[in-house]
């Protein structure tokens, strides 16, 4: 099992981009302590050396999506600025969610298609309400339907109705692979600074490297 987790500083300040990078190797040592294994798929890096203003990382293994929902939500690095002497800050807020990557291709073939004859009505003369020339087409998985009585034969129809039902499919497909991009955009917007659901530190020099920090409850 793996899923996706976009961990990002959002329209933080350049801190953030610091405090991502500082929660990224924390989440990647603790998914190492749970067995999982972790990718960087997509970076994008801050304008600092060893930031980052977003992360797509990739969690794999057992109760994978488990361990991505522990880390989700806001994230705090608890630690004080290394740009920015003067401030008196020290909370640097990143937000982290599970997200879809792909879209799911739908693969047209002519056999999840039923085409039947039949009649219809309208302009065109006796002809064409008599004669079984028009095609109901129907594509069983995604449950579209296309109905073509533009040409007298059958054979004509059967085809423009294939083919609309493909261009149609497709383009279903291309929305759905619009509407996965903007929603991980729409991840970027979302950071609450406040009321983090994990709370890290950095660690005492003598603690070992392993050791998180505090997870507060949601």
């Amino acid at each position: 099992m793996s899923v996706h987790l976009l961990m990002s500083a959002g329209r933080g300040p350049q801190e953030c981009a610091w405090a991502l990078a500082r929660l990224l190797c924390r989440l990647e040592i603790d998914a190492t302590r749970h067995g999982l294994t972790t990718e960087r798929v997509q970076t994008v890096p801050g304008d600092r050396p060893d930031t980052y203003r977003s992360v797509l990382v990739r969690i794999a293994g057992t109760d994978a999506e488990a361990f991505a929902v522990s880390w989700s939500g806001t994230l705090c690095w608890q630690a004080a600025s290394p740009y920015r002497a003067s401030t008196g800050r020290k909370n640097w807020y990143v937000i982290a969610r599970p997200c879809q990557v792909d879209a799911p291709v739908t693969t047209f073939s002519e056999a999840d298609v039923d085409v039947v004859a039949c009649r219809t009505g309208g302009p065109g003369g006796q002809h064409r309400n008599k004669a079984s020339t028009a095609v109901r087409a129907t594509h069983r998985p995604s449950g579209l339907v296309v109905v073509v009585d533009t040409e007298r034969q059958l054979s004509l129809n059967r085809r423009i109705a294939l083919r609309l039902l493909r261009q149609r499919i497709e383009r279903g497909d291309e929305a759905a692979r619009r509407a996965v991009t903007v929603d991980r955009w729409r991840v970027h917007d979302e950071l609450v600074r406040g009321n983090p659901t994990r709370v890290e530190r950095p660690q005492p020099p003598e603690q070992a490297e392993g050791h998180g920090g505090r997870r507060t409850s949601r």
